[in-house]
């Protein structure tokens, strides 16, 4: 592959994650008000549950089909192509979208929370791009092509809020109208531009079942190197998902704000992770290392979610670019130390522990959270604080043992290259 080529497939994984993360946030700034400031309907008090609980399991049923997704469709990419798994699920979420609008329109809480688990199992693909960004090296650098896809993210996570808060009084149902629309494009973009030459080099015959069994990536936490950032990551994400997953409850509860004004606390928020992830991220880790940035990004952030739940309403924009920065720099480590120490292993599998991960601790803290959040959400937002410090605690105190890992890994690098 050519240095140009791996510009434009870079490119075209840019798009694509820009496309898909932005159908996945469009409903983020949306849910909140629907469920605790609307008119009461079937699917909001379904069997006279507390709206707040109800919001938590609507919450946990999207993270939990990624949690399900994850396991395998990495794994799956790196066995059939790449291609062919992100087209099958990005039709399979563009259909769980529809699904999603048609429950919301029948008021239904079990159908919602069926067609938020099926889109989430196929969204599992975001891993799917992560890998085909980190296998572009050495044409373009690992962390340089990891942190342009994440920036790309944080753009989807950006856009889709902005244009939830402002297509939601066209009404809910139309937010996930739109979102399938956007899938949609993806879809198409994927099947236009990412090549068959893009499919894995393992085109073994083995069955689809022996190949999720062997091959998922929570398989790889056998490998004991592995384990202290997994430990790190599992702290980290859940207290980061009680921030992501609370903070529209609490502008509903403390500020009395609606739908427009979560969308702009959360560009906000994603604009200042874009800058820092397309700008800033490679220089950092080029001068820092991994380690060191994740100690301080999260050492930061720990911080930061400790005072958010008491601003104003005058400070929300500075707190939450301020937070934004804070996340993309942990953020952006993870998936390059991962790819970089462990990609060996499969470039899939790998970021499908990452998302795995995340999706296991989005589930635990939205059900936990959820009855939680009947007290105060801002609880809920400190407890997201108090987690993240102890990922920090597992990270100090594993400091020494991933430093060896690492020199052992420079090492063989070096001498391979001789």
């Amino acid at each position: 592959m050519t240095k140009q080529k791996a510009v434009w497939v870079l490119t075209s994984v840019m798009l694509l994650s820009v496309l898909g993360t932005a159908g996945i946030a469009l409903p983020y700034p949306v849910l909140a008000p629907y469920f605790l400031d609307s008119p009461p309907n079937d699917l909001t008090h379904f069997m006279g549950i507390h709206p707040k609980i109800l919001l938590g399991f609507s919450l946990a049923f999207y993270p939990l089909g990624l949690l399900i997704g994850n396991i395998f469709v990495g794994a799956l990419s790196d066995s059939y192509g790449r291609r062919k798994v992100l087209l099958i699920t990005l039709l399979g979420s563009t259909v769980g979208y529809l699904f999603t609008a048609l429950a919301i329109y029948y008021e239904s809480f079990i159908a919602f929370s069926l067609a938020r688990l099926l889109t989430g199992v196929c969204e599992g693909n975001m891993s799917i791009a992560r890998a085909i960004a980190a296998e572009l090296h050495p044409h373009i650098e690992r962390t340089k092509a990891i942190s342009m896809s994440y920036a790309a993210n944080y753009a989807g996570w950006m856009i889709g809020p902005i244009a939830g808060g402002f297509l939601v009084v066209y009404g809910v149902a139309s937010v996930f109208l739109i979102a399938a629309a956007g899938i949609a494009v993806a879809l198409v973009l994927v099947f236009l531009t990412i090549e068959r030459s893009q499919e894995a080099k393992d085109t073994s015959m083995l069955r689809f079942w022996t190949v999720i069994r062997r091959n998922n990536s929570l398989t790889l936490l056998k490998d004991k190197n592995i384990l202290p950032i997994f430990w790190f990551y599992f702290l980290y994400t859940m207290g980061l998902n009680a921030f992501y997953d609370f903070y529209p409850v609490w502008f509903v509860d403390y500020l009395d704000e609606g739908s427009k004004t979560i969308a702009w606390a959360t560009v906000a928020l994603t604009a200042c992770m874009i800058i820092v992830s397309s700008f800033f991220v490679d220089k950092l880790n080029a001068r820092y290392g991994e380690i060191k940035l994740i100690i301080v990004g999260s050492s930061l952030l720990c911080l930061s979610f400790i005072g958010q739940p008491f601003i104003e309403m005058e400070l929300v924009y500075i707190v939450f670019a301020t937070i934004g920065v804070f996340i993309a720099i942990a953020n952006g480590m993870v998936p390059t130390y991962l790819s970089k120490y462990f990609g060996h292993l499969g470039q899939g599998k790998v970021m499908g522990l990452q998302t795995t991960t995340f999706c296991v601790a989005n589930v635990l803290v939205a059900s936990l959270g959820g009855p939680l959040s009947i007290l105060s959400s801002r609880w809920v937002i400190l407890a997201g604080a108090g987690l993240v410090f102890l990922s920090i605690l597992v990270m100090i105190k594993t400091r020494k043992r991933q430093q060896a890992m690492i020199d052992k890994h420079t090492e063989e690098q070096e001498t391979l290259a001789l």
